[in-house]
């Protein structure tokens, strides 16, 4: 829209923006009359049609028909002032129920929260930097509830720290699932050691059986 005007004023076609329609001329109108509504109707009509042109199909449908160009600037206003709300509503909704999962680290998962609380600035929503903590912290799984406690000892925590964090806690989630995963697996090697070993000594301590008497192999 903004490029549109500034079309229109460079083309000197503006007037109909800037100035309400004056009277329409009658025979007894001057000239003077008569050329200033020919240069409001010729700026209004070709305003019209230079705007029409670079609405999108997807919502020109939804705009109503305007003879006026002042009218139809309005009007498209209204349509976008609605799919504002619509839109941030929308991004609300996905911020309060995002959760992160192990596809992405926590790092892109918390980027991708500030990306929404930035479109919902530019929307004129205003999320306090508290408010995404807040929203960040209950996104986190159940891993990070230990990480979660020390965190509400601090009145306020900048997005910046809390990011840091919870990388250095995820880090230590991992470094701490590979030792549990270590771990089972020395364990699970004992075991089976173990148990081989139990297995070979029965079969030494067993004693081969008898040979029957008068059997040739025997002999």
């Amino acid at each position: 829209m903004t490029s549109n005007l500034l079309t229109l004023g460079y083309m000197d076609l503006d007037l109909a923006l800037r100035v309400d329609e004056p009277l329409i001329p009658t025979e007894s109108s001057s000239l003077v009359d008569n050329n200033t509504y020919e240069r409001w109707e010729r700026s209004n009509r070709l305003s019209l049609m230079l705007i029409k042109s670079h609405v999108c199909k997807n919502i020109r449908g939804s705009i109503p028909e305007c003879d006026k160009v002042k009218d139809y600037k309005k009007a498209i206003e209204e349509q976008f002032v609605s799919s504002d709300k619509a839109l941030a509503s929308t991004l609300m909704n996905k911020l309060s129920v995002m959760k992160h999962g192990k596809s992405k680290s926590v790092c892109e998962h918390i980027m991708k929260m500030r990306d929404i609380a930035a479109q919902l600035k530019s929307l004129e929503i205003q999320i306090s930097d508290s408010f995404l903590v807040h929203f960040i912290l209950n996104s986190l799984p159940t891993e990070y509830e230990p990480f979660k406690i020390p965190t509400t000892h601090k009145e306020k925590w900048s997005i910046n720290e809390i990011l840091t964090m919870c990388v250095q806690e995820e880090e230590r989630l991992k470094h701490e699932n590979i030792e549990s995963a270590h771990f089972v697996t020395q364990r699970n090697g004992q075991w089976k050691k173990g148990k081989s070993v139990g297995v070979n000594k029965w079969k030494k301590d067993v004693k081969a059986p008898f040979k029957r008497y008068g059997d040739k192999s025997a002999i």
